[in-house]
């Protein structure tokens, strides 16, 4: 898994679950294999999604958790099938009032952040939300999240690939961040990005 430089992200919504597949890139800029797969219930109060390694669901890869209830600025601890810590990631509630910002945190590495690419999309998916009728369908345009560390290279991306449904490419050139971490991540980007 850790070697997987190019995943790609599908989302199916169901009535009370969204459902998430992960998926190898198979060298050709398809989708290849099944490396992981979650379903985050709605309605929940505090979140946590659990990711198996494919839909069965007989083996944990991960899982993410919310610190808190109600909490706009409070992170999400990430760890593996034993329940030992990966990381975690967080929501920088301040700076996402104009442009979706997110850190991630991975023991013996600095904090990563992840932005909104293009901030013309970031301010219109906002007002998109508060138009009456309009705001409850999804957002029809397509968002990008680069991540990266202070005055160093990129460490992944997660672009949406298509315009309605939520299918996601993400690119992963740094070999030292956890792909477990980053398949989190990505989930969180789509299940909690209007909270």
């Amino acid at each position: 898994m850790q070697s997987i430089d190019t995943l790609h992200l599908h989302q199916k919504i169901t009535m009370m679950v969204n459902r998430y597949e992960a998926f190898a890139d198979d060298g050709h800029g398809n989708t290849g294999q099944v490396v992981a797969f979650a379903e985050q219930k709605r309605m929940k109060l505090k979140e946590e999604v659990v990711v198996y390694t494919d839909s069965s669901k007989q083996h944990v890869l991960a899982r993410f958790k919310a610190r808190k209830v109600v909490d706009l600025g409070s992170g999400y601890d990430v760890t593996d099938g034993d329940g030992r810590p990966i990381g975690l990631f967080r929501k920088d509630f301040g700076k996402s009032l104009f442009n979706s910002t997110w850190h991630l945190e991975q023991a013996g590495t600095p904090v990563a952040t992840g932005r909104e690419r293009n901030h013309g999309i970031a301010v219109l998916r906002r007002i998109w939300s508060f138009l009456p009728f309009v705001g409850d369908l999804p957002f029809p345009m397509r968002y990008h999240f680069d991540f990266g560390r202070e005055g160093g290279p990129p460490v992944f991306s997660v672009d949406k690939k298509t315009w309605l449904r939520d299918q996601y490419l993400i690119r992963v050139p740094d070999p030292h961040v956890d792909r477990r971490l980053v398949i989190a991540q990505a989930i969180a980007l789509d299940a909690l990005q209007s909270r």
